[in-house]
């Protein structure tokens, strides 16, 4: 909904939610679809992210992940409430083709959502829906970091660093990419329908700075730390993909043709990825796995998100089956090859899934090739696409260093190893996820 390619789209432009150039009317029917879309997106967080990440850990860690997740649910529903919608939607001080300071981080206008009431008008529909719809999005963002750093991270450093990276890095990207005419990404061209950049990239590249920093798990990789559960796994990536109709189809914030195609592409582009996964496992390990098609399906469901709403579904079976086959590579091999512990592959499923993506929507934006958006010269698009990716990655990867470095040297960022050893849950919270008795 954030993209210069589909300025004939009004509903799809956030600068609207302060300037129309026309009276708003509320529409029941654009309403009760952005009800629905806002509560698939909560559901993605909680509890299918939760369950989703929760199945992968061992069981000594199964509620440390799911106390993460909900308790980032709780915090940055406030930070949004007090200050986030403010810095990434106001658009005081901003104007196409003028790039200030504004271009990259919104005011304070509308802080503790000064100025909402219940008569408050997003396009077609009530401000406070659109308010509630982006604060799901806020929330998946950093809860998507969780599973790199998952089993080793003490709980109040993550809170701290939760607050810090939502502020210093969310809210900024968000608004170069959504903040309307004179965002410096948005002015750039840059196409990302539903959060290719701004939620998967950034979120992808944040878990593996974090996983660099953090170190280790202890034992890995000689000792093996398979999943507990892939019955939780599955279940959670059954709601994921569910919730993801509201997060691709709801980016239209309206019910509409858009949404209509960005939920059917949605759908295409998942299947093909767990197809795609499936396949090449099955070739290179032999037997196809449970962890595998799901992981699959998150893969294609990341791809898809910047190009839903401009991707034709020719596009979307081509883009999920690389976007399998690419991330089962990443996951595997490269992360082996390098070393690195992304506890529940964060960076090789999101942020490779992500970039991928990114840099495909604008060739298959292109009528030419199947798609709904205005693009016609290829090779500029993707020229743009890849200047919106690259910023996006150098600026997380700082500032996340930057954020974990500080609280490694000031609080500490992980439990020590007889925490570790004895597991998140006991340690940190003094519950157990299973009575063993």
């Amino acid at each position: 909904m954030r993209s210069k390619s589909l300025l004939a789209l009004p509903a799809l432009l956030p600068s609207l939610a302060f300037a129309q150039a026309a009276t708003p009317k509320l529409d029941s029917g654009d309403t009760a679809w952005m009800l629905t879309a806002t509560m698939l997106v909560l559901l993605m967080t909680i509890p299918g992210l939760a369950l989703f990440y929760g199945g992968m850990v061992r069981a000594k860690n199964l509620l440390s992940v799911l106390m993460q997740c909900f308790a980032i649910t709780a915090l940055v529903t406030v930070l949004w409430v007090v200050y986030g919608y403010s810095v990434a939607f106001d658009a005081s001080g901003m104007s196409a083709g003028t790039t200030n300071l504004h271009s990259f981080v919104g005011g304070f206008g509308h802080a503790m959502l000064a100025g909402l009431a219940p008569g408050s008008l997003y396009n077609t529909i009530p401000e406070a829906v659109f308010v509630m719809f982006q604060m799901t999005f806020a929330i998946i963002t950093p809860a998507l970091i969780v599973g790199a750093i998952a089993e080793r991270m003490k709980f109040s450093a993550l809170l701290v660093f939760t607050a810090l990276w939502f502020t210093l890095v969310y809210l900024p990207v968000a608004h170069m990419v959504w903040g309307g005419p004179g965002s410096f990404l948005g002015d750039l061209g840059v196409l990302d329908f539903a959060g290719g950049t701004v939620v998967h990239i950034n979120a992808g590249i944040a878990g593996l700075v974090g996983c660099l920093v953090i170190g280790k798990r202890r034992g890995y990789p000689t000792t093996p730390m398979p999943p507990h559960n892939l019955g939780y796994t599955l279940v959670g990536a059954s709601m994921l993909w569910l919730g993801w109709f509201g997060f691709n189809a709801g980016s239209a914030v309206a019910a509409n043709g858009s949404a209509g195609m960005a939920m059917l592409v949605t759908q295409i582009a998942t299947a093909a990825a767990a197809i795609g996964w499936t396949v090449v496992e099955w070739l290179t390990h032999r037997r196809p796995s449970v962890l595998g098609i799901a992981s699959g399906a998150v893969a294609g469901l990341v791809a898809i998100t910047p190009a839903a709403g401009t991707c034709g579904p020719g596009g979307a079976l081509v883009l999920g089956l690389v976007a399998g086959v690419v991330c089962f590579f990443c996951a595997t091999r490269m992360k082996r090859y390098f070393g690195y512990d992304d506890s529940l592959d964060v960076f090789g499923v999101h942020a490779v899934a992500g970039i991928l993506g990114a840099l495909l929507t604008g060739p298959l934006a292109a009528p030419a090739l199947g798609g709904f958006g205005t693009v016609t010269e290829l090779g500029l698009q993707l020229w743009i696409q890849f200047k919106g990716v690259a910023f996006t990655v150098v600026y997380s990867a700082v500032l996340s260093y930057a954020i974990f470095k500080g609280i490694a040297v000031t609080m500490g960022l992980r439990v020590d190893e007889e925490q570790e050893q004895i597991g998140l849950d006991i340690a940190l919270h003094e519950e157990r996820g299973y009575n063993l008795s």
